[in-house]
């Protein structure tokens, strides 16, 4: 896996959850899966079938952390 890869198949077994800034107004927003390996994303709106990214979690880690000030 690269540092950002979409995934034509996706684990199974993935718990997806949503941000809790997202709310039910019908906004945009993501949702999120975590393995061992990787943390995955997509469009809710596009559905469980719609396309997901995967991103390595040490990848991920740095992403969160460059948003919150480098911490």
């Amino acid at each position: 896996m690269s540092t950002g890869d979409t995934t034509p198949h996706l684990p199974a077994d993935l718990a997806w959850f949503t941000s809790s800034y997202s709310n039910n107004a019908g906004g945009e927003c993501v949702e999120c899966a975590q393995t061992s390996a990787a943390v995955y994303v997509r469009d809710s709106k596009r559905g469980p079938d719609g396309p997901a990214l995967a991103v390595r979690r040490d990848a991920w880690s740095r992403f969160v952390a460059s948003g919150i000030g480098g911490r």
